[in-house]
């Protein structure tokens, strides 16, 4: 049982209590600092656990509407976004970039598609010059340095997971196609539509509601280690260039919170996450919301790269922008379940087979690849299930 002094809400069905247990067990043996979770299995809520503190002090309880930095899984509400235009027939993902975005094809990218770009294979996880601090705040900044980037490989040929990248390139094609930014059009096109607690661009309104996050108290270099190869300098970029592009030292300042990084700052409840795989969960409509032409986000989740990946140097699976699951990684044991996983431990899937749709935000970074305690959760539903 948790400890008088570590707060744990909420409730679950009880046919869920190993996810209530795993939940408070996550506190108790793997560090958690504060987490909400919510579950909901053929559109209804099974479980909606919150818990812990949201600050380093341990001095506020962690709440249902306790906003997260969640990182990458905003990548996956990137790839919905991408989804839902091919759906209406304004995004063809064969064209070439440079077609929406001219400056693009600097440097022999005038071939690379918009394919490329949502299935981690441009070749441009990172920038090489060197970006002055701060720099990721600054959409066309971020976009200009992009689009005159020389690609890491050719382009089409290997994937590599475009860490930070990923959400500017897309993002930058979204914007061009409708206008609106990504934060824009997330708000519109998908949280207002699912009620949906799901933030990228946070209103100042809303800043008293996010929980610290709890980095390691080293700074981000600003400066480029010497003596890397290409491939090391690569893969540092892609973390560190410019510093604090992964949150590191800036994640929770209120500049970081209004900025729009779509890779890595977008800002949600677990049940908001649900929220929205609930509706991708059964085809992209639901209960008179229809988020995404079925034909479309079948499309999307379908497998386009496997296997080493450039950039991460492990197996990785991708559809155009989602996550799929994969024996070194799942998402459950359902072949069908796709979604995305945070930086530290947070993220959001579904399982159409199932009909599970899983929100999980917390607020101590953790490791990054199996993380134990997203790992724990999702097992417990599962076992839950029966599966």
């Amino acid at each position: 049982m948790p400890s008088p002094d570590l707060p744990l809400d909420g409730w679950c069905d009880p046919a869920f209590t190993g996810v209530r247990d795993a939940f408070a067990h996550n506190f108790h043996e793997h560090g958690e600092v504060g987490a909400n979770l919510c579950v909901r299995v053929g559109g209804r809520v099974v479980v909606d656990l919150w818990g812990g503190h949201r600050d380093a002090a341990r001095s506020r309880p962690f709440e249902p509407d306790t906003l997260v930095n969640v990182f990458s899984v905003g990548k996956g509400l990137v790839a919905l976004l991408a989804a839902r235009l091919v759906g209406t027939g304004t995004l063809d993902v064969d064209v070439p970039v440079a077609r929406l975005w001219p400056a693009f094809a600097a440097h022999g990218k005038d071939r690379v598609t918009v394919r490329d770009l949502l299935t981690h294979r441009a070749g441009l996880p990172a920038v090489r010059p060197r970006l002055p601090a701060g720099a990721m705040l600054d959409w066309e900044a971020m976009t200009t340095a992009l689009a005159d980037e020389v690609p890491w490989w050719e382009p089409g040929t290997a994937h590599g997971y475009h860490v930070n990248s990923f959400g500017f390139l897309v993002g930058e094609i979204l914007r061009r196609l409708t206008g609106r930014s990504v934060g824009q059009l997330l708000r519109d096109e998908v949280a207002e539509p699912c009620d949906a607690d799901v933030h990228l661009g946070l209103p100042e309104a809303a800043h008293g509601r996010v929980a610290e996050f709890l980095w390691p108290s080293d700074p981000p270099p600003e400066e480029e280690p010497v003596g890397l190869t290409d491939e090391q300098l690569m893969r540092h970029n892609a973390y560190y260039n410019p510093s604090g592009i992964s949150g590191a030292g800036v994640v929770n300042s209120a500049r970081w919170r209004r900025a729009e990084i779509p890779s890595t700052n977008t800002h949600a409840t677990a049940r908001g996450i649900a929220a929205v795989y609930n509706v991708l969960a059964a085809g992209g409509h639901r209960d008179g919301t229809r988020l995404v032409d079925p034909a479309a986000l079948s499309a999307a989740i379908s497998e386009q790269v496997v296997g080493e990946d450039r950039v991460l140097q492990r197996p990785t699976r991708f559809g155009l922008g989602f996550q799929l699951t994969q024996p070194e990684r799942p998402l459950g044991p359902s072949p069908t379940a796709f979604g995305h996983f945070g930086a530290g431990g947070s993220v959001g899937f579904c399982d159409p087979q199932g009909d599970v749709a899983f929100g999980y935000a917390m607020n101590q970074i953790g490791a990054r690849w199996r993380n134990p305690r997203n790992r724990a959760l999702i097992d417990a539903v599962y076992d839950a299930l029966g599966a």
